[in-house]
């Protein structure tokens, strides 16, 4: 028996489904971008200005040819994320645009030095099954930041990658940093090593940049992650149960958009919700609630049979405390009992806007105690227990016994030195260390033992000319210094 999570019934699923379905009709949608409004006008939509009524043929036919599962590919063509199902995946947060700076205890602007720094910490954890594009350079200019980014991660990663882009010409330049990876378009399309997030702006509406980024992705066949962002009580209902509605609709609504430009494409039913907490304006993700809507919409989307995401396992502590330890391991347990194949944002801090390597690697031991919850009591002997107790002489000496040594790492998940499992004696004896200092212990030791994956010179020589060209159309003489 593997433990789950559910948090709605099954009517209730229907019932939500069918509002959203009445919301795609009155008020509909406000589709910006032209093309989308024209695929959606020849599939049957009515359509009034920018204002888009869309029926419930047109999403059924939509959801017919949406892809129930696909995989994300590493360096090496292998698969390495499973999308669909209940298989449960992580990634760390990505797109802050500051780095917690451990020597000062302040959030300061993020670099390309603070990006590869987090690279190289989560390409040797294995809690982490894929990249991200974890943080902003800022030195970088803005024109060519997305691609920059997804630059550094193909050059110090071997892992598949969630990112995302926040302009039409950094989707399509990003694209091409994609299949020069891969060798070649068809490859990529084929074996893709990359997923985009995708945002609608709440409360229903498609803008020309969301809309067009749909259309590409599809047509290049590069998955496409939907981020539907229903804020409850600012830019959506207020309770919990209506922004699931809202949240349905966009992601509907997105599908159908992706799904008219190419059938077949791969899609996910993801988001960024979060409660709105009116005492000080903000959108709190570590709070139980925002994780109650991602179990939520999560159930949604697999009773559609769709591959699903969340934002979960981050806090809105600025500091690595107990806060943001609470906060950020419970929605990460919550997460994978919902059985949501991509989870991201491990490591991120202050409303997702700060990242940090220290915590990304307590994360990293939250996601190996949510991996080993999930796995369930498994049944490794028969007899269960009796088996142990031949020869008994009613001493505790079953260290003693070949299965439990055999046995022993296979029930354990064994956390690294972060975790203290040691005696008071053995703490003091160590330094009496906090939790966060042995987490910076840990990132330097992943430092030092890291390499950088081997890859084909060629393509590394042309990963590097594409962005040299671009960074001088952006003014820049020079990359900025890596590490």
């Amino acid at each position: 028996m593997n433990p789950k999570l559910e948090l709605i019934t099954t009517d209730l699923i229907g019932r939500i489904l069918g509002e959203a379905y009445q919301l795609l009709i009155n008020p509909g949608v406000k589709v910006q971008d032209e093309e989308a409004r024209t695929l959606l006008k020849n599939a049957g939509a009515r359509i009034e200005g920018e204002i888009v009524k869309i029926p419930d043929s047109v999403i059924d036919k939509a959801l017919t040819s949406t892809p129930h599962e696909f995989h994300l590919y590493d360096q090496e063509g292998v698969p390495a994320v499973h999308y669909g199902g209940n298989h449960v995946h992580f990634d760390p947060g990505s797109s802050g645009v500051h780095i917690l700076d451990l020597e000062t205890g302040r959030h300061r602007p993020s670099e390309s030095k603070d990006l590869v720094r987090i690279i190289k910490v989560a390409e040797l954890l294995p809690a982490y099954d894929a990249q991200s594009t974890a943080v902003v350079c800022n030195e970088v200019p803005k024109n060519i930041s997305d691609l920059y980014r997804l630059y550094l991660v193909l050059l110090y990663s071997h892992k598949p990658v969630v990112t995302g882009a926040f302009t039409q010409r950094s989707l399509q330049a990003m694209i091409d940093l994609l299949a020069i990876s891969a060798g070649g378009r068809e490859n990529l399309s084929q074996k893709p090593r990359a997923i985009f997030d995708v945002c609608p702006s709440p409360p229903l509406i498609w803008s020309d940049f969301g809309a067009q980024n749909l259309i590409i992705l599809a047509r290049e066949n590069v998955p496409a992650e939907l981020i539907s962002m229903p804020l409850a009580g600012a830019a959506a209902p207020v309770t919990l149960i209506g922004s699931i509605v809202q949240h349905a609709a966009e992601s509907l609504s997105g599908i159908a958009i992706h799904q008219l430009a190419n059938p077949g494409a791969p899609v996910v039913w993801g988001g960024a919700p979060a409660i709105f907490d009116m005492r000080y304006g903000t959108t709190p993700m570590g709070a139980i609630e925002t994780a109650m809507i991602d179990i939520a919409y999560a159930q949604v989307g697999k009773s559609l049979g769709l591959p699903t995401h969340c934002y979960l396992g981050a806090s809105d502590a600025k500091i690595i405390d107990t806060q943001a330890g609470l906060e950020s391991g419970i929605s990460t347990i919550m997460g994978a009992l919902g059985g949501i194949n991509m989870i991201s944002g491990a490591g991120m801090l202050d409303f997702l806007a700060c990242q940090s390597a220290e915590k990304l690697v307590i994360d990293a031991e939250a996601i190996g105690m949510a991996k080993r919850l999930i796995a369930g009591i498994e049944e490794r002997t028969d007899p269960l227990a009796t088996i142990f107790y031949e020869s008994f002489n009613f001493k505790g000496d079953f260290l003693r016994q070949k299965l439990t040594r055999q046995l022993f790492p296979l029930e354990q998940f064994i956390p690294s030195s972060i975790i203290d499992r040691d005696s008071i004696r053995g703490w003091q004896e160590k330094g009496q260390t906090d939790t966060v200092t042995r987490a910076n212990k840990r990132v330097n030791e992943l430092l030092d033992a890291y390499s950088r994956p081997k890859q084909d010179g060629t393509i590394i020589k042309l990963l590097d000319k594409y962005v040299e060209d671009l960074a001088r159309e952006g003014g820049m003489t020079e990359l900025p210094l890596q590490e």
